[in-house]
């Protein structure tokens, strides 16, 4: 049994989605579950019309129109009119209509991801549809209903054991019928609210899926030959790795390589099941694979770069030391504000923390330190880690640029910049 994973990459326009057909067609004698994100750049636009709703903004149904537009226009390519996939896809975003007919409600989160989850809804009934029409027998499912999930929104916690039961309930006499599509990054919780697992969770969602199933493997098809030391757009020369050991792909997703989420990596260890990353504009290619043990030899440092820093600087009131007390306090503050930190370094007098600006949590973080500290930051940062550094990388990467924090450990330095 496979489980595959497309992105939103993969399935941007009607070419890709023929593509997705070409591919999973050399694997018919298979069980299949195949695992697919919204299409092309559909989950930006759609938080987009999520913080238009909640604004009450007036290009609210410009967006949406645009949104429905782009998928409606897809579908014209693919299927002769009067499919029943037009209806579907239709019904699909009357969830939304619903929703936006109302007052918002106080919970952006909530609405963050009853609106966003839409895309991969949608996205999914179009592949499954067109799988059937190209004569592969698929069945659309709602992992809502499989994978469960706490009420923490936009970072929804997987609950385990109900979950593992629910997919080795139902999952395995579905995939004697033919190929199972379902969605990445979703959720359900106990009251049948949706969740989302974090930006890119789709590859989280496979992970679980193979995890609960006992999968041989989890292919994750991307628009890079399979995972690279650097970002392509970025760098001009960067190099492929045909393998990695899942603790190195752990300690890459962690310091933010965007190629695989951070999440994806632990349950397939656990169950030592290898993850492939593979081109899907050419399937035949190798990729990289993750497994337990791996022939590495680093001839470039792993350069993983991040935009958007924030570098917050808290120290106390009263010029005090800051000390293990105050540390829970602040971890605490920040946790309660779902901000996770991606550097810190403590001094004697103060506390400094590099994390991603997300404007509607820092604002809210920020107010809540103040009541008890004295706050400093920057915004529009940079944090550049680079594993298996070399001391003529990290000048050549600091050129030019100011450097306002600096970590570097026996495999790994973390660099702010200005």
């Amino acid at each position: 049994m496979l489980v595959f994973k497309f992105g939103g990459a993969s399935v941007k326009d009607a070419e890709g989605i023929i593509n997705l057909a070409n591919v999973v067609s050399k694997y018919k004698n298979e069980q299949l579950l195949i695992v697919v994100s919204a299409m092309g750049k559909t989950t930006n636009a759609l938080e987009n019309l999520a913080k238009a709703y909640v604004n009450q903004s007036d290009d609210l149904h410009a967006i949406y129109e645009g949104i429905k537009r782009y998928h409606f226009e897809i579908m014209d390519l693919l299927f002769e009119q009067g499919h029943p996939v037009f209806d579907e896809v239709a019904n699909t975003f009357v969830e939304i209509d619903w929703m936006i007919e109302d007052d918002p409600h106080d919970d952006f989160d909530f609405t963050y991801d009853q609106i966003v989850s839409v895309g991969e809804l949608v996205s999914t009934r179009i592949v499954a549809a067109y799988l059937n029409q190209a004569g592969l027998k698929s069945q659309w499912i709602d992992v809502r209903g499989y994978i469960h999930t706490d009420n923490t929104y936009r970072e929804g916690v997987v609950q385990w054991d109900k979950t593992r039961h629910s997919i080795q309930l139902g999952i395995p006499s579905q995939l004697e019928r033919g190929f199972v599509v379902t969605q990445g990054f979703l959720g359900g919780t106990s009251e049948n609210f949706t969740t989302t697992l974090g930006r890119e969770g789709s590859d989280y969602t496979a992970s679980i899926f193979a995890a609960c199933l006992g999968a041989e493997s989890v292919t994750t098809w991307k628009d890079v030959p399979g995972i690279l030391n650097a970002d392509p757009k970025l760098f001009e020369y960067t190099v492929k790795f045909d393998e990695l050991t899942y603790t190195e792909a752990i300690e890459m997703t962690y310091y933010g390589a965007t190629v695989i989420h951070p999440k994806t990596i632990k349950p397939l260890q656990n169950a030592r099941i290898p993850l492939l990353v593979k081109p899907f504009n050419d399937p035949g290619a190798p990729g990289t694979i993750i497994k337990e043990t791996a022939n590495n030899v680093f001839e470039k440092p792993v350069i993983i770069i991040k935009q958007k820093q924030v570098l917050l600087s808290i120290a106390t009131k009263d010029y005090s030391f800051v000390t293990e007390n105050h540390l829970s306090d602040i971890f605490g503050r920040f946790a309660g504000h779902h901000i996770k930190i991606n550097v810190m370094q403590t001094s004697a007098l103060s506390f400094s923390v590099c994390f991603d600006y997300k404007e509607e949590y820092f604002g809210r973080l920020l107010e809540a330190l103040n009541q008890k500290y004295r706050t400093k930051y920057n915004e529009n940062l940079t944090l550049i880690t680079v594993r298996h550094y070399t001391t003529g990388a990290i000048k050549e990467l600091t050129a030019d640029k100011t450097v306002l924090l600096e970590q570097i450990s026996r495999n790994t330095a973390q660099l702010v910049l200005k």
